[in-house]
């Protein structure tokens, strides 16, 4: 992951902006040098999307378990 990334995740994790939270760690999973990490970011992704009730949700479940990771 490259700094920036990490630095907007960190910003958004103190701000507890969870929308924002949602879209950069798919950005991190689409950037991911591993299928670890991807699941990783991805799984991030999913908790904060069920949190806010977001619209990707279901995608990204359906991403996880076609990565036998649900």
């Amino acid at each position: 992951m490259s700094d920036p990334l990490d630095q907007r995740l960190l910003a958004a994790h103190a701000a507890g902006d969870a929308p924002t939270l949602v879209a950069l760690y798919c950005q991190a999973a689409e950037t991911a040098a591993t299928d670890e990490a991807r699941g990783f970011f991805l799984t991030h992704a999913y908790v904060f999307a069920l949190e806010i009730g977001d619209a990707r949700a279901p995608d990204l479940r359906q991403e996880l378990s076609e990565m036998g990771r649900d």
